[in-house]
């Protein structure tokens, strides 16, 4: 197996983006990546494969066979091209999907692109939409909506915990402070702990800045072996270290804990096992924020906090830049945005900005190693990379 390296990124900014198509959105940032990386210079005119991370377009937009889509639309027809689903993991399953054709040998160079739009279609059509992430058959018959079930966990985590919901607050507060300034992001404004606790109840507890947004967007990475990158780009390679997925069911019921997030516990040891480090490595974390709820699980199945123990991370600070983890450092899911297929490539190029040091005044100093982790699901599919330079 050959190492891999990212040596191209691109995204565009996040929101509703109605005079930009799902194709056109994907163009933007697959281009974006590929001049990032310099493959015209370097003589390249097209990647050989291309995998494209989305969860709703067959649905929002009546449009499947994303990979021939936009590859064709790139000027790019002919190549090896293929939809990745795995709800809102399809952007991070897609992106492991690319390193691995890579690694094998079986391509060279590999474009990854997340791509979405949910905002084309009304509240109940999204809602709706959104609910295929969970069990049809066992849960969704009943009613019960995404949100709804990400409001179960967390009202069960504060029962379990005696956590009250002020101690949530700092997860959405990190996220809008990074959020200002990342020009692409959704919410760019700083919000109080005040505003979190009088925000309005979506499905209790869960409130306004518990959840992340809808919205559109696309993220693009290049990828190739690493005896191939500094011949190809002028950019600091960054190297995939790991890149691993764990399952669960998919409906809460199922679950031996629903409390304890056992695909990213497995997807995250196999991904520290295969990189040769540990939490006390990662010095930054771009989690899957699209719930307060699921920051915490993250952090405690990640091995940076025992379980019932996540919101101290939050409430004492060190989840900030500059902080013992960073989360969310250009905003996360709850800032930036959560255009859901999308979502997992948005992380990645968000930590490869900070592995190049192109943050800005966002920057984590000193930051060698970084890890994205894309949930799918209430923790159904977790997939976990880490990447260093």
């Amino acid at each position: 197996m050959r190492d891999v390296c990212i040596i191209g990124i691109g995204q565009t900014p996040l929101g509703e983006l109605w005079d930009r198509s799902l194709r056109h959105l994907a163009f933007d940032a697959l281009q974006a990546a590929a001049n990032d990386a310099g493959l015209a210079e370097a003589g390249i005119d097209r990647p050989d494969a291309l995998f494209v991370g989305n969860m709703l377009s067959a649905r929002t937009i009546d449009q499947a066979q994303l990979g021939a889509l936009i590859a064709d639309f790139c000027g790019w027809r002919g190549i090896e091209a293929a939809t990745v689903e795995a709800a809102c993991a399809s952007g991070g399953a897609a992106f492991q999907a690319g390193v691995r054709a890579v690694a094998s040998g079986m391509v060279d160079v590999a474009a990854v692109c997340g791509v979405e739009k949910m905002t084309d279609v009304g509240k109940d059509e999204i809602t709706s939409a959104l609910a295929t992430a969970a069990d049809a058959d066992y849960e969704v018959v009943h009613g019960v909506t995404f949100v709804a079930l990400n409001a179960l966990v967390m009202q069960r985590y504060m029962y379990e915990y005696d956590i009250p919901h002020e101690a949530f607050a700092n997860f959405a507060v990190n996220a809008h402070q990074n959020a200002v300034n990342n020009p692409n992001a959704m919410f760019r404004r700083a919000i109080k702990a005040e505003t979190y606790n009088k925000a309005a109840m979506i499905a209790p507890p869960v409130n306004l800045f518990d959840s992340s947004p809808v919205c559109d967007g696309a993220a693009a990475a290049i990828l190739c072996p690493l005896e191939m990158a500094r011949d190809l780009s002028n950019v600091i390679p960054v190297r995939v270290l790991a890149s691993t997925t764990g399952t669960d069911s998919l409906n809460l019921d199922d679950r031996h804990d629903m409390l304890s997030l056992n695909a990213a516990r497995i997807s995250v040891q196999k991904a520290y096992d295969i990189a040769g480090v540990g939490p006390e490595d990662i010095d930054l974390f771009e989690l899957h924020d699209a719930f307060t709820i699921m920051a915490t699980l993250s952090l405690e199945a990640s091995g940076f906090a025992e379980r019932g123990h996540g919101t101290d991370l939050a409430r004492s600070g060190e989840i900030a830049i500059g902080g013992r983890v960073p989360i969310c450092t250009m905003g996360g899911l709850k800032a930036r945005g959560h255009p859901v297929g999308a979502t997992g490539v948005y992380g990645i190029v968000d930590a490869v900005t900070q592995l190049r040091g192109e943050a800005g005044e966002n920057q984590v100093q000193g930051a060698g190693i970084a890890m994205a982790q894309n949930i799918g699901g209430t923790g159904s599919t977790v997939v976990t990379h880490i990447l260093g330079v």
